[in-house]
């Protein structure tokens, strides 16, 4: 991993454990995946960036957690050395006037309408989930099955299987299935660190959508968060619109998040 730069900002508690989490997802990956992916992470000024050029996903190859001009400069230099498509993910409500200029200037730009932030704290009490769905936490010995399972619901490649096994028993990380008749039909991920808690890797098989999969991962990765000392839990999805609607949104607001605000995703010109 590249050293950390020596200059800091300030970023918002709700970045500071998503960054963390990709920061010790690079960390735990395997050796013989980071070689043969190119796998590679940066962290910088309290953020990181992150470039895995075979991943379809924005959250593979962005720039996060960084908005001073001075270090977009040193994160744009790394990510052009970096193939594939990359971004730069930020909260444009709150960035400096110099950012913006600094956006223009390096002819990056905006694409689609951008990712929710959502945040909750914890339940005071458990939460119950009635449904024909149960939940319970991933054995390391079905760690295959639990990195393959999200491949497919994200329409990931196969050979990204490694990445996500790799999070399976890991210090920090709680792996969720959600079963249907004793059959894992859904994935949940959360990272939990200093009192704070990202919730990820949320996926459905195709097939099984819409059974309610999704909503029995949430509570159950709130309470497992909330026993193990978690206050905040953070997460983000795509950002709903009149001609898009996101039923994940729906399901964070059901649960109690509330969308704090909306990060913008650029893309860096191809060839930067």
């Amino acid at each position: 991993m590249d050293r950390p730069s020596a200059s800091h900002q300030m970023v918002p508690e709700e970045e500071i454990i998503e960054v963390k989490a990709f920061i010790d997802l690079f960390m735990i990956a395997p050796q013989t995946f980071v070689d043969q992916a190119e796998f590679r992470c940066m962290p910088l000024a309290g953020g990181c960036a992150i470039s895995l050029p075979s991943a379809p996903a924005i959250g593979l190859n962005r720039v996060l957690g960084i908005v001073a001009p001075e270090d977009l400069d040193m994160a744009c230099e790394w990510m052009s050395k970096r193939a594939g498509r990359r971004y730069l993910q930020m909260n444009a409500a709150t960035a400096p006037q110099r950012t913006h200029d600094w956006i223009r200037k390096r002819g990056l730009v905006a694409q689609g309408h951008g990712w929710a932030k959502l945040r909750r704290t914890a339940p005071s009490t458990p939460l119950i989930h009635s449904g024909e769905v149960a939940t319970r936490q991933v054995n390391v010995t079905e760690a295959e099955i639990f990195g393959s399972m999200m491949c497919a619901g994200f329409h990931f490649p196969a050979n990204l299987t490694p990445l996500w096994s790799a999070i399976v028993g890991k210090d920090g990380w709680s792996c969720f299935f959600a079963e249907l008749d004793g059959r894992p039909i859904a994935t949940g991920a959360m990272y939990a660190a200093d009192g704070c808690a990202w919730l990820g890797g949320g996926s459905t098989v195709p097939e099984f959508c819409n059974r309610g999969a999704q909503r029995a991962l949430i509570a159950a990765r709130l309470n497992q968060g909330a026993s193990q000392g978690v206050q905040t839990f953070v997460v983000e999805t795509a950002q709903p619109s009149a001609d898009e609607p996101n039923i994940s949104h729906a399901n964070l607001i059901v649960a109690g998040f509330e969308q704090i605000y909306t990060r913008m995703n650029y893309r860096f010109p191809d060839g930067s």
